[in-house]
């Protein structure tokens, strides 16, 4: 990508570490101009500590040459608070990220999102369960986001790989360039080129123990709600269905043996008010109003940036319902009343696949779209 002064300056805001609150601030009160906040930062003593107005004169110069050097490759981004882009329920959050380094698309963290989330040592039953409402909810156009740790982690991961079209999403506890542990590096890659990566931490950061909460901050905060599948009662998960809580999302728990340990800790979250859910139609219904208001968002977004035309697409049978805008009739004539698998669908319309993605989850909120299995058609 290019690495314009703006996004330079952002660069340095995130490298000075310290209180997020005064950053974002200053990039409020000059409306998003990260140089000019950068400026006022060295300017007004009190805006920021001592040790942040000198990381912002001279970035800690590893850190700084790493960052440069990831983002100039492809598919790689930082993406500010102060950006169009950034992730709308994570900004409703508390202590949202100043900026996030994504590796994908990040245009895909609007995406309606459930994160799957539990034991990193799962029972068999466990990680079966985790697959089976991975897979269901991906089938059904929501993202799995996770955290790609072992265990229910990355059978979710997995799952959601597996179905065609399907999108997942891993927030990381190091920098975007990394994994952990460090066998999930493919796994990381394989997210990145369907999904997205993303991390606070620039690139080169390694795993750390205080880096993981703080992660289940932002999974928990981009996610229209958190499913816990297996966990200890002294669990990551359950401090990720805490603050899912705390940001007014929905809880969901899968209930388990009461001789098995790892089902302590669902159990506890579902009397303390967790829903208790044997499906993934259930965790759909409730997530429903949520994931309308953020749509309705999406779908401004997506009318507004409509100005490119696009070629290739295969005439349909009949003409698109009137008031769409162009890049929606070319998708609506694309389909056809056969199930159409994603592949076919960017070859016939020209867009991409993570454009198409979020149209398709428009349609079929608006009842325009039949989805099964990860192939779509329209709606008699």
């Amino acid at each position: 990508m290019e690495i314009d002064d703006d996004l330079l300056a952002l660069l340095k805001l995130a490298l000075a570490g310290g209180a997020m609150a005064a950053r974002r601030d200053l990039l409020d009160a000059h409306g998003g101009h990260a140089v000019e906040a950068v400026a006022a930062g060295l300017r007004r003593a009190g805006a920021l500590d001592d040790t942040q107005r000198s990381r912002l004169r001279s970035p800690p110069p590893a850190e700084w040459r790493a960052s440069l050097e990831w983002l100039a490759q492809p598919g790689h981004h930082l993406l500010g608070w102060h950006h169009a882009d950034y992730p709308p329920l994570l900004r409703r959050c508390p202590s949202p990220p100043l900026a996030l380094f994504v590796d994908g698309d990040p245009a895909l963290l609007w995406r309606p999102a459930v994160a799957v989330v539990g034991s990193r040592s799962p029972t068999a039953g466990g990680r079966d369960n985790a697959r089976g409402f991975a897979r269901a909810l991906a089938a059904a156009g929501v993202a799995v986001a996770s955290g790609l740790a072992a265990g229910v982690d990355a059978a979710a991961h997995e799952a959601a790989l597996a179905v065609d079209g399907g999108i997942t999403v891993a927030v990381l506890g190091t920098g975007p360039d990394l994994a952990y542990p460090p066998g999930h590096a493919g796994l990381r890659e394989r997210i990145a080129a369907r999904g997205a990566g993303l991390s606070e931490h620039p690139p080169g950061t390694a795993a750390k123990p205080g880096h993981f909460p703080s992660r289940n901050r932002i999974l928990a905060g981009l996610s229209l709600g958190t499913l816990v599948i297996e966990a200890a009662e002294r669990s990551g998960a359950l401090i990720t269905a805490r603050q899912a809580a705390d940001c007014g999302r929905e809880v969901f728990a899968v209930p388990g043996s009461i001789h098995n340990p790892l089902a302590r800790g669902c159990h506890r979250l579902i009397r303390d008010g967790a829903a208790l859910v044997e499906s993934a139609g259930e965790i759909l219904a409730a997530i429903a109003p949520l994931a309308d208001e953020l749509v309705a968002s999406l779908r401004g977004r997506l009318v507004d940036g409509a100005d490119r035309p696009h070629s290739g697409a295969v005439e349909g049978p009949s003409g698109p319902p009137a008031g769409l805008d162009p890049d929606y009739q070319t998708l609506w004539v694309a389909l056809g009343h056969d199930p159409t698998g994603m592949d076919e669908l960017v070859e016939r319309t020209g867009l991409t696949a993570a454009e198409l993605s979020s149209m398709l989850l428009v349609m079929e909120l608006d009842g325009r779209v039949a989805v099964e299995h990860g192939r779509y058609s329209r709606k008699s």
